[in-house]
């Protein structure tokens, strides 16, 4: 076996600098006999903050450019599809390769591989690193010294999640039916397989349970036959707290494996009676717990003890053998056999989710498209097109059943922040209603969902010669805190000078109305801009009125509550955007959407508590001590330096802007609230009596 032991250091290349890389990188620095001297990733910010975090000094596009530096090894951590070519590539260039699970896609890739490794006489490993986890490892003695006795059965539950989704090309874990066994179930396979021998026979059903906006299948379940046993796995992206765990069955004991908290139960058969045994296990696992638990997060504290410690010991026990000139712990036979396995449930998988999405694509002539159609305002404006006959088409993540089966609907599934499904939804329309932003989530969901699919929008109207774009704006991107009392807001009223400091949604608001006017006046999009104020009306009952915070069941108003509310009711915000797809006047116009009747902040609360005491729970709190608890919130945030919730001029921001100028959409749209803000509350909050239970 090769060896580069006694002479100098393993000069090794990492290709891929996604989050797995990181563990891979701590695992080698930690060798005195190996140095990483280059990353290679297509994506060079992301390459160059790798090399950054972990002093490494050379960085390059792609594997072609890295082979330059004579490497001893390479480390392939891509998307597994790319595997095979990457690794033929840097073995036929003479360096080892360790590379991620799976192995590889096909079991005909994998052959190629292990031809070039045969071929070129170097070593080729996988990275097993649940086989290899310390608490299996340990497990797996216990097993061979007959521990637990024989060996019945393993059970594998294990539950994860995805990034979420940024904007732009779909990630291989949202795009691939397969991915998620092949990212996780791989894991139990393997791992199984070392307590139970090769599996003969793998069963596997994967279901939607609609709970991701994304991920597709997103609950599996699998049975094996092995040599020894049989094995269940459970891979779930819905169970929380997530699990990481092994159980293991055997004749004399059982043994319950926490990879997570790194922890070995072990529940032995005692000589004493059955309840009195479960007692003893009891006791001793509890006792076991109360010890290990708290051991391990001091050891993690003190960076004794490294995250994914499996991945940490595969990649140690594997430069390790190759120093020694000795066969690799994994070898590549064995992650080309578990391929096997995995391939035919992965291209069933993969199959069935291009059939479901092919009958979602666009299926009917639709002359308007929709998008956001599920939330509160989409919603109302479904109805109002519907209503006056129209074809439309709405473009959805998830399947909704309020939208199955209306013939003059046409259902697309697709993310906004995916400019092909963006596409596929605008050919053929006249029209766009852009409805849809984030409303929750963190900085990755709301550049999404607001930024980059407001991006994508733009540019599909522009390619597919869209007639009319209305856009759908808000006046929480103005500015709050510099608001002159009665000074009247109108459309020129200034933006939001520091709308990082407001919040996500603010912010993404801000940039995506700035992008569509740059479009207007400088690529010629036929749109036009509404901008409501604080939209209410059924389904948004819990939201607290402009100048409240809601926190666990309470609406804290800043101050006396006397302030009146900048309000329009969802309805007459709908019929405002289908007269703005009528009006000539309003093409590259912003237009401001209010309702002139004065609510104060008192009386919004007051009625909705009336309807709904058991929710709703008013309490007025100074500014003065909102400022004060703003500031030692900041301060915390400083020591720990994490962005907070509430800061001094989030504070000085909670007031609404009032009085409000709808003198334009008056004038361009002849728009006026139909339903108004004393009805639209009688809708939204009825009298308790009245409410259905």
């Amino acid at each position: 076996m090769p060896s580069v032991a006694g002479t100098r250091k393993f000069r090794v290349g990492v290709v891929g600098a996604g989050y797995v890389s990181s563990y891979h990188l701590r695992a080698v620095q930690s060798l005195p006999f190996a140095d990483v001297v280059a990353i290679a990733d297509p994506d060079q910010a992301k390459a160059r903050q790798m090399a950054r975090q972990f002093s490494v000094e050379k960085v390059y596009s792609g594997l072609d450019e890295m082979l330059q530096e004579k490497l001893d090894v390479v480390h392939i951590l891509t998307p597994p599809a790319s595997h095979a070519d990457l690794v033929i590539q840097a073995l036929e260039a003479g360096a080892h390769v360790f590379v991620e699970k799976p192995m590889a896609e096909t079991s005909e890739d994998c052959e190629r591989m292990l031809e070039a490794a045969r071929q070129t006489g170097r070593v080729l490993s996988v990275n097993h690193s649940a086989r290899m986890d310390p608490v299996v490892l340990q497990a797996l003695e216990i097993v061979s010294s007959g521990g637990i006795g024989d060996v019945l059965s393993v059970t594998f539950l294990r539950s994860s999640n995805y990034m979420p989704f940024a904007g732009g090309k779909l990630p291989p874990y949202y795009s691939k039916g397969s991915y998620p066994f092949q990212d996780l179930g791989v894991h139990g396979l393997y791992a199984i397989e070392a307590f139970l021998g090769r599996a003969k026979n793998l069963e596997v059903k994967y279901r939607s349970t609609k709970r991701s906006v994304n991920l597709l299948f997103d609950e599996w379940y699998a049975y094996l036959d092995c040599e020894r046993g049989s094995a269940q796995m459970y891979i779930s992206w819905n169970v929380n707290p997530m699990q990481n765990e092994f159980i293991v069955h055997g004749t004399k004991g059982v043994l319950h494996i926490d990879a997570y908290l790194q922890t070995l139960v072990r529940r032995k058969v005692y000589p004493a009676p059955k309840p009195i045994q479960r007692v003893i296990g009891g006791i001793s696992a509890a006792l076991y717990l109360m010890r290990k638990v708290p051991w391990n997060a001091l050891l993690f504290v003190t960076k004794k003890l490294v995250p994914s410690p499996g991945i940490h010991v595969s990649v140690v026990k594997f430069y390790e053998a190759l120093q020694r000139g000795e066969a690799p712990p994994v070898p590549a036979e064995e992650g080309a056999h578990v391929v096997e396995l995995l391939e035919p449930i992965s291209k069933e998988a993969d199959l069935a989710r291009d059939a479901f999405f092919a009958t979602h694509r666009p299926q009917k002539q639709a002359r308007v498209l929709l998008t956001g159609a599920q939330g509160i305002l989409g919603r109302a404006v479904l109805k109002r097109l519907l209503e006056r006959g129209e074809t439309v088409r709405v473009l959805i993540r998830r399947e909704s059943a309020h939208l199955e089966g209306n013939p003059l609907l046409d259902v697309v599934y697709g993310d906004l922040g995916d400019p092909q499904a963006v596409d596929m939804a605008t050919v053929g329309v006249e029209v766009v209603y852009h409805v849809g932003a984030a409303m929750k989530g963190g900085p990755m969901e709301f550049n999404g969902g607001t930024i980059v699919a407001t991006r994508n929008v733009i540019d599909s109207c522009l390619q597919y010669d869209v007639k009319r774009l209305v856009y759908v704006s808000s006046m929480i991107l103005l500015d709050y805190a510099g608001h002159r009392k009665g000074v009247a807001v109108n459309e020129d009223s200034p933006y939001e000078p520091r709308p990082e400091e407001r919040g996500l949604y603010t912010q993404t608001k801000l940039e995506a109305e700035r992008m569509v006017m740059a479009a207007i006046r400088k690529q010629a999009l036929p749109a036009v801009i509404l901008r409501p104020g604080q939209i209410f009306g059924p389904g948004a009952e819990n939201v607290a009125p402009t100048g409240a915070i809601g926190l666990g069941g309470r609406w804290i108003v800043a101050g006396r509550g006397d302030l009146a509310l900048s309000l329009v009711y969802v309805d007459d915000v709908a019929e405002a955007l289908v007269l703005a797809e009528e009006s000539a006047e309003a093409l590259g116009q912003v237009i401001q959407l209010v309702d002139p009747t004065v609510i104060t902040q008192n009386e919004y609360a007051a009625i909705a508590q009336r309807s709904r005491p058991e929710l709703v729970k008013p309490v007025r709190v100074p500014q003065w001590f909102l400022l004060l608890a703003a500031m030692g919130v900041e301060v915390l945030g400083a020591i720990l330096k994490r962005s907070v919730p509430l800061t001094r001029y989030r504070v000085r921001s909670l007031r609404p802007l009032f009085p409000c100028d709808g003198s334009r959409a008056q004038t361009i749209l002849g728009w006026t609230p139909r339903v108004g803000v004393r009805r639209g509350l009688e809708i939204t909050y009825p009298p308790a009596k009245q409410q259905v239970v």
